[in-house]
């Protein structure tokens, strides 16, 4: 059975993130980076699986698809992106409650994209666009692993 100590690390609320949004200007830096980051990537992951499952802005997401996973994954490439933004959506929603732990489940996602992208003719630039943002997920990660004393 879980101590009280092990179950406040493991389940996060965002009261601490909602503060610092709400008082954006008056915390220090590091902080305001913490948070940016976490807004960020709780807001991207969701918006763009929503958008992978919906077509909203792009309707052209079976394209990103490589060949190997689409044999790999079971359906064809419509109903692997309908699964990976279904995933990238619960992702977003897992940064927004726990991001010390979160961020870097979507970084290890993200590179697992794009490993996919790079092996698409002419998407490496977004194979290294995403490796950027994991790598951003892998900082905010270890920033909300730190030490969150409120500003007075």
């Amino acid at each position: 059975m879980a101590t009280t100590h092990q179950r406040e690390h493991l389940t996060h609320d965002m009261r601490e993130e909602l503060h610092d949004l709400a008082n954006f200007s008056s915390i220090d830096s590091d902080r305001q980076g913490r948070v940016a980051l976490w807004v960020t990537f709780t807001g991207l992951a969701i918006v763009w699986g929503l958008d992978m499952m919906f077509s909203f802005m792009t309707d052209t997401w079976d394209s990103y698809v490589s060949v190997w996973a689409n044999n790999f994954l079971p359906g064809d490439a419509s109903d692997a992106t309908m699964w990976i933004g279904a995933l990238t959506v619960a992702l977003g929603l897992l940064v927004a409650a726990a991001p010390h732990f979160g961020a870097d489940v979507l970084g290890i996602w993200l590179v697992i994209l794009a490993i996919n992208v790079f092996s698409v003719d002419n998407m490496a630039h977004l194979g290294v666009g995403m490796l950027a943002l994991a790598a951003c997920c892998f900082a905010l990660a270890r920033m909300a692993r730190g030490n969150h004393v409120r500003e007075a």
